[in-house]
Parts: C-alpha cells; sequence; structure tokens
C-alpha cells in the first residue's frame, strides 16, 4: 500500500507542470543562450519574469500608463512584438493589447478558456510574456493579450 502511495505521490508531482511553465521548443528559436548569459543580461525581475513564466505586481509598470506612439519590442531580446495602436487600458494592471505583430509571439497552451488564458512567449527567444484572453475589445479582434511591462521595452516613434 506504502509503495502504491510513493508511486502515486511522485505521479502526481511529477506531471504537475502547468501549460504556462512549458517553454517554446527551444530548436524553434532564434536567440539561445545559457541560463547563466540570461541572469548576466536581465534584472532579477526580468529573469523571473521571463524565463521562469513569472508575473510581475499589477499596476507596477510605467509601461501600463504609457500611451506614446511607438513599437513594444521583447526586454530579451528586442523583437517587434506590439505596435501603440493596438494599446488600450484593460484595467488590468499590466500592459494590453488587442494585437501582436505576427510571427513574432509563440503560444504554449491550446486551452482558450483557462483562467490563465493561453500564454505567449517571445517567438525569438522564448521568453514569457504574458497570456492573450478572449475578453479584449469585441470592436477590434476580442483578444486581450495581457503583457508583463517588465518583459517589454518601448522605442518611442521619432
Amino acid at each position: 500500500m506504502n509503495k502504491i502511495l510513493i508511486v502515486l505521490l511522485f505521479t502526481i508531482i511529477y506531471n504537475c507542470n502547468s501549460s504556462a511553465q512549458k517553454q517554446v521548443e527551444k530548436s524553434k528559436l532564434k536567440i539561445t543562450k545559457t541560463e547563466a548569459e540570461w541572469r548576466q543580461q536581465l534584472t532579477e525581475l526580468e529573469y523571473y519574469v521571463i524565463r521562469e513564466a513569472g508575473t510581475e505586481r499589477a499596476f507596477s509598470s510605467p509601461l501600463n500608463n504609457n500611451y506614446e506612439e511607438g513599437l513594444y519590442v521583447c526586454k530579451a531580446c528586442e523583437t517587434p512584438l506590439f505596435k501603440s495602436e493596438h494599446k488600450f487600458n484593460s484595467g488590468t494592471g499590466w500592459p494590453s493589447f488587442d494585437r501582436e505583430i505576427k510571427g513574432n509571439i509563440a503560444y504554449t497552451n491550446g486551452n482558450t478558456n483557462s483562467f490563465y488564458g493561453v500564454e505567449e512567449h517571445c517567438a525569438n527567444c522564448g521568453g514569457h510574456l504574458g497570456h492573450v484572453f478572449n475578453d479584449g475589445p469585441r470592436d477590434t479582434t476580442g483578444k486581450r493579450h495581457c503583457i508583463n511591462g517588465v518583459a517589454l521595452k518601448f522605442i518611442p516613434k521619432e
């Protein structure tokens, strides 16, 4: 009986990786670095969010209230991800966009009904960005890309 419980417990713990924790397939990434290289490049919070699929505190990013014209790029590799014209105030406390720049974001969870939405990653470096939900503006795409501001870098339009 004890052996069955141990095997059952091990199976549960081993299989508790949520799809939000799974990274984009590394063989498809254009930019690869060791975790030591990422730790050297990123701050502690950036590393936690981008490399460990963490979440920054709501309303903590200055990019949440940024409505200047420009481009939002991946903080880790500067891949263009979102245009400022597609940003909107969702009231959630994180920068939100109704559409992405096609081809630059990868998705790792096919369950669109998940409480956490579908996880989004930078398609070039695999960095965790946030999640996409189906509760965005109905007059555009109906999508809400809820993105950690710490995973973004804003480049103002010149």
